[in-house]
């Protein structure tokens, strides 16, 4: 076993190998300019990225015309949610959850700076969003809902298909952060009613800087207003040069994960549960967040009491952990995540997120749990807190 030891998966992946193959030849040789249309440079650029298109269309039951290519997820939330109210000229409603990605919020906050009504639903203690809070929000007639579809913090995974039933029902479009589902949950636009989905490379063990928004054709067909002008690049949906290589590797991703996402989630969902286990048994005072029964395959957030979490990582600095997520990880405010499940500030300070990945292997899991349990008994030690239990 080598040390450094990443548990740090819903942060960014690590490069899979075989996607670097695919991508390789379009680093070097193949480089032209996919929109270059005159010479055999451009077409086999422009071939490339078609071939990737249906790549990732096909993972989530879309069409391939219905992807257009962004830089990650945070543009294609960006472009799906100001896209649909800029497309809806006037006055305009949009519904989102108190858990989202700081993408999502931040979106709807600078929305809402414009004009936008923004209403945010509380969600359970699983992190989940009520049901009867959404069908209350509904008859106050939004244009869109936006919810996460699984959790970057604590990987609790939504009832998208019930969310996006009630929302068809209503004519209400219906927008997903699908970041940390895709490629290793089943993700099915037309089974869970999407209207809009978001996708970025790097949680699918593809590159940095290349991502996708799915947006239907039929039934209905939405429409967005463009938010990068120049050139009328991806049907007019964003505008800018291809990042062909991106593309190639994203697709390649994709259909890898289409592969073997069922295997690869039970291998996960066995390493979590051992460290869970181990953690548990070793350790008192120690909770789960997020939900037991809809949570991702690699997922753990854990609450070690009477421990600062920034000062258990630093105990254990061999490993990649996180206390959130990594875009809000330079803040020292507690999660927003943990708080909306009801956490105190304190417990949520004293958190971890682990996040297990392809490249994990049983032997780092039994290691980190030893290592976990070992530093958070000499830190409690020193707590007077603890000491008074």
């Amino acid at each position: 076993m080598k040390l450094p030891i990443y548990m740090d998966n819903h942060a960014t992946t690590r490069l899979d190998p075989r996607v670097l193959e695919a991508m390789m030849p379009y680093l070097t040789d193949v480089y032209g300019n996919a929109a270059s249309r005159s010479h055999s440079f451009g077409w086999t650029a422009e071939q490339a990225v078609e071939t990737a298109r249906a790549q990732v269309a096909k993972l989530i039951g879309a069409s391939a015309r219905e992807i257009v290519f962004t830089s990650g997820a945070t543009e294609s939330d960006n472009l799906a949610i100001t896209g649909t109210i800029q497309a809806h000229a006037g006055s305009a409603h949009i519904i989102t959850q108190a858990t989202e990605h700081k993408a999502v919020l931040d979106t709807c906050a600078w929305l809402e700076k414009q004009g936008t009504r923004v209403t945010v639903l509380p969600v359970d203690p699983d992190g989940r969003i009520r049901l009867d809070d959404l069908r209350r929000a509904l008859d106050e007639k939004p244009i869109l809902v936006t919810v996460l579809f699984a959790n970057n913090e604590i990987g609790t995974i939504q009832p998208i298909d019930e969310i996006g039933a009630l929302c068809h029902e209503r004519g209400v479009l219906f927008h997903t952060d699908a970041a940390q589902a895709v490629g290793k949950i089943p993700v099915d636009v037309n089974r869970d009613n999407i209207d809009l989905l978001s996708i970025s490379g790097h949680k699918i063990y593809g590159p940095k800087g290349i991502g996708a928004l799915y947006i239907r054709r039929h039934n209905p067909r939405v429409e967005l207003a463009e938010q990068i002008h120049g050139g009328g690049h991806e049907r007019g949906m964003r505008s800018g040069t291809l990042n062909v290589p991106g593309i190639v590797g994203l697709g390649a991703a994709c259909e890898i994960a289409a592969a073997e996402m069922e295997s690869e989630s039970a291998r996960l969902t066995r390493m979590r549960d051992r460290l869970q286990a181990k953690l548990l048994a070793a350790l008192d005072h120690v909770r789960v967040n997020g939900s037991q029964q809809h949570r991702l395959p690699g997922n753990l957030n854990m609450t070690f009491e009477h421990v600062d979490g920034e000062t258990l990582m630093m105990g254990v600095k061999e490993v990649a952990l996180s206390s959130g997520s990594a875009c809000t990880s330079a803040k020292i405010e507690p999660s927003h995540v943990l708080r909306a499940l009801g956490l105190g500030e304190e417990a949520a300070h004293s958190s971890i997120r682990f996040g297990l990945g392809r490249f994990n292997t049983d032997e780092e899991v039994d290691y980190v749990a030893e290592r976990l349990i070992d530093v958070v008994r000499k830190l409690r030690e020193l707590s007077p807190e603890y000491a008074d239990i």
